[in-house]
């Protein structure tokens, strides 16, 4: 390892932004609008939109047809392959696996999802976004499971309206306690099938079980000079129009419209650096991913928003004689209580009728159905809860592969003639914080960049598997009572980190003995330092957690600048 150049001015800025995904992004425009010198480092490298952005190349314009050399997947990316996004359009925003190793013991598979390059996972992530309640924010206190939110609702309610406002999201208001309303762009529409489902769910179950269309960040009219989608659908592509929110698409132009945000692509963080007299972050050291050459930048802030377990990793590597295990650790709670969603029960089935409908585009948007478990009465087998996503569709051509059938003809029969419409219910449920769920130092193995790289310890435990059940039982009846046949249910286990929204590690609470960060996402051991994406998350709920991290983010960057005027940071 190459050491730190002395030959090279060290460079100061106000703030220094790690990592250019949705919470970094975010922070890089808060905190360049609010009159700050940001540095944004990237430790992938740099996205042209232009030629990198890929959604409407067509299969046939690929050397392998779409689906990749799969040799060249299984040898690089082993790992994230296993997300549907891991394509041969898409492949290139998702990690080398050879690069980037982590460890897990053998009887607790986990599957980490990454991306590294400027925009990070915002470019594939699935743009659902969904407030938390109180019913969230209070149900570590309730059952004991963690320790308490240091914050409520009405604490992060105004930052939900900002960054829905800036984001542009589409929706439709329910009036439902456990999932807030925010301010929503017109929804996109149900189709025939749906529409008959949510008819008949109020129908049976009334207002506690009510299918909504996804509340996405996706445009649906022009908004802050970014165009309406038109509905091509694969939006893990790119998206060439901005009509998705992604750093790239909206946080880091804002930001960099302030002529105040220097993007340092290339940028492998190292460690934070500790000021011991200060008592304060002094900033980060840096390995230049291409050249091994290590720099040192220094801030009067720092905000890690690299993911979850990339910004723990970093805390645990930032290790020096006042914090031995770590900076951050000083109640020795970092990298426990990891959470994921999990996922993979439910049903599906035939919706009879409606043969003379068929939809046009690709709606990149399913349904939701809200959590209904443990909001009004306590279900006997486990605690929290879960809600439900999918949606209907026309059997389209690809089921001719089962059939009989040959050329131009027979693939025009198919398109002319589309199968039945289906309709799909698949759980996301809460996974409670257990201690025993953990991210350590692998105390051999290393990155390409010397850097040591996770050991991961994350199983479902009682409650999450006693959910499956009743996920499996709830949407084979509620699809009976949309009239559904054919009812058949999805058991399918995956390992945790599949859903892609892997939290905690870092969480808040109120006090230093039980948590990393305190209720305006500061580090107890070092005030002028910052975690705002999934890392600093106390409990999971079952909604899909990036606007929440994003209004987390909006929050901390207005009480941290808050601070340095007043000369208290």
């Amino acid at each position: 390892m190459s050491r730190v150049n002395p030959g090279r001015s060290r460079r100061s800025y106000d703030a220094i932004v790690v990592g250019s995904g949705i919470s970094g992004g975010w922070a890089a425009k808060e905190l360049t609008e609010l009159g700050l010198q940001v540095l944004l480092l990237e430790a992938g490298g740099p996205v042209n939109p232009a030629t990198d952005y890929v959604e409407h190349v067509q299969p046939w314009q690929l050397p392998f047809r779409g689906y990749g050399d799969r040799s060249a997947l299984e040898r690089n990316q082993p790992v994230q392959k296993d997300c549907y996004a891991c394509d041969e359009w898409s492949g290139k925003f998702f990690v080398n696996d050879l690069d980037n190793p982590y460890s897990t013991p053998p009887d607790q598979p986990f599957s980490w999802i990454r991306g590294r390059q400027v925009g990070g996972r915002s470019i594939t992530w699935g743009r659902q976004v969904y407030r938390w309640s109180d019913l969230d924010f209070e149900a570590n206190s309730r059952d004991g499971h963690g320790v308490d939110w240091p914050i409520r609702y009405r604490d992060i309610a105004p930052w939900y309206d900002h960054v829905e406002e800036f984001i542009g999201v589409s929706g439709m208001a329910e009036g439902l306690p456990q999932l807030p309303d925010g301010r929503f762009l017109p929804p996109m529409e149900f189709n025939c099938a749906e529409r008959r489902v949510r008819e008949r769910l109020l129908k049976a179950f009334g207002r506690k079980r009510v299918l909504t269309v996804g509340r996405c960040a996706i445009l649906t009219r022009d908004h802050h000079d970014r165009a309406a989608c038109h509905y091509c659908g694969p939006c893990e592509r790119g998206c060439i129009t901005r009509s998705y929110f992604s750093s790239l698409n909206a946080t880091l132009p804002a930001a960099r419209a302030t002529g105040r945000l220097e993007l340092r692509p290339w940028s492998v963080v190292e460690s934070v650096r500790f000021d011991a007299v200060r008592r304060r972050a002094a900033g980060v050291r840096v390995i230049d991913a291409r050249t091994l050459e290590v720099l040192e930048f220094d801030a009067r802030l720092v905000f890690l928003c690299a993911s979850a377990l990339e910004s723990t990793r970093l805390l645990l590597n930032s290790r020096s004689p006042e914090f031995p295990a770590g900076l951050g650790n000083s109640g020795g709670v970092l990298g426990r209580y990891l959470m994921d969603h999990h996922m993979g029960h439910g049903a599906r089935a035939t919706m009879p009728g409606y043969e003379d409908h068929r939809t046009y585009g690709h709606r990149p948007n399913g349904i939701y159905l809200a959590r209904y478990r443990n909001v009004a009465d306590a279900h006997p087998d486990f605690l929290r809860g879960y809600a439900f996503q999918g949606g209907a569709w026309r059997s389209g051509w690809g089921r001719g592969g089962d059939g009989k059938g040959l050329g131009a003809a027979f693939k025009q029969s198919l398109i002319r003639d589309q199968g039945p419409w289906q309709m799909s219910l698949y759980g996301f449920g809460e996974m409670l914080p257990s201690p025993e769920n953990f991210v350590e130092l692998d105390p051999t193995l290393r990155d390409r960049w010397g850097i040591p790289a996770l050991r991961i310890h994350c199983a479902y435990g009682a409650n999450e598997r006693a959910q499956w059940k009743d996920m499996i039982e709830s949407a084979m009846r509620m699809l009976d009572a949309a009239g559904a046949t054919a009812i058949r249910p999805t058991d399918q286990e995956t390992p945790p980190g599949l859903v892609i929204h892997e939290m905690g590690t870092a969480r808040m609470g109120r006090d230093p003995s039980t948590s990393v960060l305190n209720g305006w996402n500061q580090c107890w051991d070092a005030p002028n330092l910052f975690v705002t994406d999934g890392a600093c998350m106390a409990s999971s709920a079952n909604q899909n957690p990036s606007i929440t991290y994003m209004a987390l983010t909006a929050r901390a960057c207005h009480h941290a600048v808050d601070l340095t005027k007043r000369n208290e940071l």
